[in-house]
């Protein structure tokens, strides 16, 4: 069976983190090779970048010097990681992708539109996500439960944590705009749910798109 690559995004405190790990136990389940990574990061080099981009500094970081470093970090993880393991007929499941750069350096940042998708085609040209999920809350319970998390120890605020609430709207706004544009490949999963009933609907999901995609190939 082909490769296949899905992406998960959302803006902060939407769980993420503990929906890839159902989605990795669903892929796995069905008896597939599955590699799990994230953005920024997936590689030594790309995590050092990651470290850099959310790190609390006393020097300020221009937008456009936070896109840049984002595409860097996406380089060298899709040539060393990603591409790859599609090759070998893995499935891939991705922390986030492209569409958080529109999502946050373009609607957050305000960088023009046109910039990242120009630096999509010079690093990703060839591929895009075959599947995105979608994880969508409201802002203000996303901000309460990313700072849960930070109160409880179990994770430091980074750099784009401390940003104002406008940010995160915008963010929000920007990745429905993005599902809208590309509806083919996006899933909206109401993360406000309780996890349990977030977790069925992933399930749901990627269960319906893997027999889809052995239809495909039968």
């Amino acid at each position: 069976m082909l490769g296949k690559f899905i992406t998960l995004e959302g803006g902060e405190g939407v769980g993420k983190s503990t929906q890839l790990k159902a989605v990795q136990a669903i892929l796995q389940q069905s008896g597939l090779p599955v590699v799990m990574t994230r953005e920024p990061g997936g590689t030594e080099r790309a995590e050092r970048i990651r470290e850099l981009l959310l790190a609390r500094d006393k020097e300020p970081m221009p937008p456009s010097c936070e896109l840049l470093l984002m595409f860097a970090a996406r380089a060298t993880h899709l040539h060393n990681v990603i591409k790859p393991a599609l090759q070998r007929g893995d499935w891939v499941v991705c922390d986030r992708f492209t569409d958080a750069s529109y999502a946050y350096q373009g609607y957050g940042r305000g960088l023009p539109i046109e910039d990242i998708r120009e630096l999509e085609r010079i690093v990703h040209s060839d591929i895009q996500p075959d599947l995105t999920l979608l994880l969508d809350a409201p802002v203000t319970l996303g901000m309460q439960r990313a700072q849960q998390r930070s109160a409880s120890g179990t994770q430091e605020t980074d750099r784009f944590e401390t940003e104002q609430l406008a940010f995160f709207e915008r963010v929000r706004l920007g990745y429905n705009i993005r599902a809208g544009e590309h509806a083919s490949r996006f899933r909206i999963i109401d993360a406000s749910q309780p996890l349990d009933t977030v977790s069925q609907a992933i399930s749901d999901v990627i269960n319906q798109f893997v027999h889809a995609s052995r239809d495909a190939e039968a």
